[in-house]
């Protein structure tokens, strides 16, 4: 494994105690990643438990390989959890999310996540699938570089920094990591304190390139519907955008049918399908200060009534 392989598991005991309710069920890991949840999943579940694990990402899929060799309880489906329907089918006790893009990724300048490390401007996590960061940024208007920006990088200069990239783009290609940390750098007028001024913007745009939100909406409902009455939901969540979807889609499933005022109907009628499991979670001091990137991790659990 080399040091682009390594990946501290974010909230692994919590997670896993929250999802495996009973040894012989059948679980997904949703995201896979380099299998931290999936390989104590496993040690969780007798020999009628069973575990389906998903990922996007190639070099995911190789270390799963090797997982699903060692333990005949364990398969692999590549694509995106947004296909969770289709790709593991049947209903499951268990679903598990671990949101954002891992530490494998954004350590492999090659990748082309990070804003710290040069390397191709890509931000795919299937590389082999759609189309790249650069890509994109060669093609798309001034308007909707700025739509995203705003939208999923919460970035309050998306317009000076969409600008600025439409006419850096006009004199050379933007095909590089530090090409693009350099031109939003500079036009970010005030950057915030203890935070590199391109971090909203290469959230933004990883978000866009990866369809993540739009996946993470598909696959909440399809979610819902693999799961048996008693089935737990764990989604561990990296930045507001992601956390508030899954807190609005537990809630309206607690809630129930939304009914005008006064109507005589019964609480039992309201058809609500989950119940919510604790408060959302966060990383301990302990775990933060052994791994940074947990500190923004936020873990809500939900289980299917009915």
């Amino acid at each position: 494994m080399t040091h682009h392989d390594q990946h501290e598991t974010v909230l692994l005991h919590e997670a896993v105690s929250s999802l495996v309710t009973s040894p012989d069920g059948r679980y997904v890991d949703g995201t896979f990643g380099r299998g931290g949840h999936s390989r104590l999943i496993l040690s969780k579940l007798d020999d009628a438990g069973s575990l389906v694990g998903i990922d996007k990402d190639p070099r995911a899929i190789a270390t799963a390989n090797t997982l699903a060799e060692q333990d005949g309880r364990f398969q692999i489906q590549q694509g995106s959890f947004a296909e969770i329907e289709s790709l593991v089918g049947g209903q499951v006790a268990g679903v598990l999310l671990d949101l954002g893009v891992s530490s494998p990724q954004l350590d492999d300048p090659e990748r082309g996540f990070s804003f710290l490390n040069d390397g191709p401007l890509d931000m795919r996590m299937d590389p082999e699938r759609g189309e790249s960061a650069a890509q994109w940024l060669a093609r798309a208007s001034e308007e909707d570089i700025a739509w995203v920006l705003k939208t999923y990088g919460e970035e309050r200069f998306a317009k000076r920094i969409a600008r600025a990239i439409v006419e850096a783009r006009g004199a050379s290609d933007i095909n590089r990591t530090a090409q693009l940390a350099k031109i939003v750098s500079e036009a970010n007028p005030r950057w915030e304190k203890g935070k590199n001024p391109a971090t909203r913007a290469f959230q933004g745009i990883r978000i866009y390139i990866n369809s993540e939100l739009k996946d993470l909406e598909v696959c909440l409902d399809q979610a819902l519907e693999l799961l048996k009455p008693g089935g737990r939901l764990v989604v561990i969540s990296f930045h507001s955008l992601e956390d508030r979807m899954v807190k609005r889609f537990i809630r309206k499933h607690v809630k129930g049918d939304e009914l005008p005022p006064g109507l005589p109907v019964r609480d039992d009628q309201l058809n609500k399908r989950l119940k919510s499991v604790g408060k959302a979670v966060k990383a301990s001091a302990d775990e933060v200060q052994r791994n940074p990137r947990s500190r923004s991790a936020v873990m809500r659990v939900a289980e299917k009534i009915g």
